[in-house]
């Protein structure tokens, strides 16, 4: 008798709103990138993967974002460090490199070939991956903008990425946003970043979404 009023007891508490429900698992992400991924002097909650937390989870996201940003970095950095960066486990990657290729003049062919060797190994790895372009300085020269800024769009269409077309859109050149380098963003910078990418995020988080585990 004792036995059966016990199993009722369960049974009935397990019909109560929220009882024992185990909470969805977050979807790992990665944000794989330079100094403007690492947060570059600024507190690491004041980091781009950081504040982009916060806006999906305030959005009802539940999401876990990794920083995997190394100041300094070029495309065939990422590469290099790309399979210990990026674990396994992990659900989606946001690609945010090539600043510094273009900053340092690097033949756009190789950025190209570096950057769709790491979307290629992901691929491989079952990891999608949203890309996040950069668009090239005006002293660069016209024939130097046009190879470097077509990278990012023609590598977004030739494997069916979701593509941001300029990381820094809203930040480059605006002197508030940007620290005394006049390079790097900012904490309110790096908020105007997200609040920038947000759309294509949730775009890219949906799809990972529907895909599942």
């Amino acid at each position: 008798m004792l036995l059966f009023a016990a199993a009722t007891l369960v049974g009935a508490a397990s019909l109560l709103p929220g009882a024992a429900r185990a909470e969805p698992t977050p979807l790992k992400l990665v944000a794989l990138g330079d100094s403007l991924t690492a947060g570059y002097r600024l507190p690491a909650d004041a980091a781009f993967p950081a504040v982009l937390e916060r806006a999906l989870k305030a959005k009802g996201y539940r999401v876990e974002i990794a920083n995997a940003g190394v100041s300094g970095d070029t495309s065939t950095g990422g590469l290099d460090r790309l399979d210990w960066s990026v674990p396994e486990g992990t659900q989606g990657v946001i690609l945010e490199l090539g600043a510094n290729d273009m900053l340092r003049g690097t033949d756009p062919a190789v950025t190209r070939k570096a950057l769709e060797a790491i979307i290629l190994r992901l691929k491989e790895r079952g990891i999608p991956v949203l890309l996040a372009g950069m668009l090239a300085a005006p002293n660069l020269g016209t024939e130097f903008r046009a190879r470097f800024d077509a990278i990012y769009p023609d590598l977004a269409r030739a494997h069916g990425l979701v593509l941001y077309p300029f990381f820094l859109d809203g930040v480059a050149g605006q002197r508030a946003n940007t620290l005394d380098d006049g390079l790097h963003p900012t904490a309110k910078g790096v908020e105007r970043v997200v609040e920038g990418i947000l759309p294509s995020v949730e775009t890219f988080v949906k799809s990972l979404e529907k895909k599942g585990p």
